[in-house]
């Protein structure tokens, strides 16, 4: 019961990050429910709500989602993400993991000093940019954090940037949530009511979410999503050292 409600009370923090920086419900919410049936079991269960705050984001945002960086970055990241799945289970270390925490530390850091605003995508290095990010992702079982990340190396107005990064993540979730159900069914039977907990709570944070996001200002937006990208590079670094 009581790990029910804080089940929900995460999801709705968890989603309405994710409303305001494009990532953020599987970086809170897996921990969460890992606590109770384990890392793997967690990412299984967590995909479901994973998948429905990202469709309703991406309803919500339709129309701020810039087609040329969905195109040159966003679907290499998907194919990257995609295969760092696949590779997760064996090639996943600590060390992988400290490396993915100092990354997004110092994309955070860059963009904080003003380093990153000289720092620009183009061409080849977009489809570069999204294959490594979405593969390193993968890899670490996070994706959404490395992704944003890299979307800082373009110039989004902070709309199509949330918006850009969840059309990526609907790719991705489209694709990886029937391989979960299918390999971990059983498992995530037995925890269907916390599921039902937490789709409850992405809904609600997601809705939430998309309200403070109109509040921020343009000129706030980038700062915002950099302090939250420290935020999880540490969590990652600390994950990595105790592992």
């Amino acid at each position: 019961m009581w790990f029910d409600v804080f089940v929900f009370v995460t999801a709705i923090a968890a989603a309405g990050v994710a409303a305001v920086t494009g990532f953020g419900v599987g970086s809170l919410l897996t921990p969460t429910l890992g606590l109770a049936v384990g890392t793997k079991v967690a990412v299984a269960a967590v995909s479901v709500p994973h998948l429905i705050a990202t469709a309703i984001r991406f309803w919500m945002l339709r129309g701020g989602v810039d087609r040329r960086v969905l195109w040159r970055f966003g679907l290499p990241s998907a194919a990257g993400g995609l295969s760092g799945a696949l590779l997760h289970g064996w090639a996943s270390t600590p060390w992988l993991t400290i490396v993915f925490g100092v990354l997004l530390v110092f994309v955070a850091g860059s963009e904080l000093t003003g380093l990153a605003r000289r720092l620009r995508f183009h061409g080849a290095v977009a489809w570069i940019a999204g294959a490594l990010s979405g593969l390193l992702g993968g890899l670490v079982g996070n994706q959404g954090g490395i992704r944003s990340a890299a979307l800082l190396g373009f110039d989004l107005p902070k709309r199509t940037f949330v918006a850009t990064a969840t059309a990526v993540g609907l790719i991705v979730d489209g694709a990886r949530m029937p391989v979960y159900l299918i390999t971990a069914r059983e498992e995530v039977q037995t925890v269907w009511i916390t599921v039902l907990v937490a789709i409850a709570g992405v809904v609600l944070g997601t809705v939430f979410g998309a309200r403070v996001l109109s509040r921020i200002p343009e000129a706030k937006f980038r700062p915002v999503v950099a302090l939250v990208l420290a935020a999880l590079g540490a969590a990652m670094l600390i994950q990595g050292v105790r592992q």
